[in-house]
């Protein structure tokens, strides 16, 4: 096989240890050599104002409303009619119009006490439910995984009764929203708390840390449960990658977007960052099989994208940050 000369340039929200073993794998294939920019923030405002010099190739982020921001802020362009890429990722996980498209998704689960609960099934509404006050623990409301599970509960129940829920949430917290998802599972085991939202992989990130073993005693402490496994599912959320609009090495960045949606690159996904591929067939890994089966939400994500603005004012609304009343 003749390798290919050149290389791509990725602008990310992602973690760069999270992709480099799927771009050392894709160099070694292809020969094309990766750059990654990795930014917390502030992508889309980036790549606009570099303008038609903008070194972007292919954009990598997680969540529908950060792929959403990237379409709607004018700095991607569609990918249309690509046998390759349409063939391995299904329908329901790409922007109608070619202009983004999903790779991996994430169920957005309870974490709880394996002492002190002892249910082993639960439903996003019963968060809600006085018997959990000052029980649970979650991160920022305002964070991007929160607002679309927000958004998500929009589009099944109504803003209305989905801001009663969310007061309902806050008066059960037992802390105001505070941390990442790993340090609600701290939280958990340190007796802060009996329940938390947080996403799977993080639980599979925890169990294999050993920069950080102490880690491993979080997840030890916590049990995943799907919400709302009995009816509609769990509501999950993707990573996705987009064409950057002024891509200046359009074939090779084609060729790693090709490889992305790939079987190959799907089983690195699964196996290193222990999210679900969405690859008909795919096996998620060994210890995301631990969890126990998830039953995916099949509500459209364009459903969720077109709800996380009022998702975020209803946060506002009712003061979720602030934390439950005293």
């Amino acid at each position: 096989m003749t390798l290919a000369a050149g290389e791509v340039n990725i602008y990310s929200y992602r973690q760069p240890e999270l992709i480099q073993p799927l771009l050392d794998a894709f160099t070694k294939e292809t020969g094309i050599t990766t750059n990654v920019l990795f930014l917390d923030k502030g992508l889309v405002e980036r790549i606009r104002a570099e303008g038609a010099n903008s070194p972007a190739d292919v954009i990598l982020t997680v969540d529908i409303q950060r792929l959403t921001e990237a379409k709607d802020g004018g700095v991607v362009q569609p990918v249309v009619d690509n046998a390759t890429i349409n063939k391995d990722i299904p329908a329901a996980f790409r922007d109608p119009a070619g202009d983004w498209f999903g790779l991996t998704t994430r169920g957005r689960v309870v974490y709880a006490s394996k002492d002190r609960v002892s249910q082993d099934a639960i439903t996003y509404e019963e968060l809600a439910d006085p018997k959990w006050k000052g029980k649970i623990c979650i991160r920022d409301g305002q964070h991007s995984y929160n607002i679309a599970l927000f958004a998500s509960m929009i589009a099944h129940h109504g803003a209305e009764y989905t801001e009663k829920w969310m007061t309902g949430l806050k008066n059960n917290l037992a802390r105001k929203p505070d941390g990442n998802d790993r340090s609600q599972a701290k939280s958990i085991m340190a007796g802060e708390c009996d329940l938390a939202l947080g996403n799977t992989y993080y639980v599979g990130l925890m169990m294999t840390n050993d920069k950080e073993p102490e880690q491993k005693d979080w997840a030890e402490a916590i049990k995943v449960l799907f919400p709302n496994a009995g009816d509609r599912g769990t509501h999950v959320n993707i990573s996705g990658m987009a064409l950057a609009k002024n891509a200046p090495n359009k074939d090779n960045a084609l060729k790693l977007m090709e490889f992305l949606a790939s079987g190959e690159a799907q089983k690195i996904y699964a196996e290193q960052v222990f999210e679900y591929p969405v690859m008909p067939g795919a096996e998620p890994s060994d210890i995301v099989k631990s969890f126990g089966s998830i039953k995916p939400d099949t509500l459209p994500l364009i459903d969720i994208a077109k709800n996380r603005k009022q998702a975020s004012e209803l946060v506002d609304k009712v003061g979720f940050n602030e934390g439950p009343a005293m």
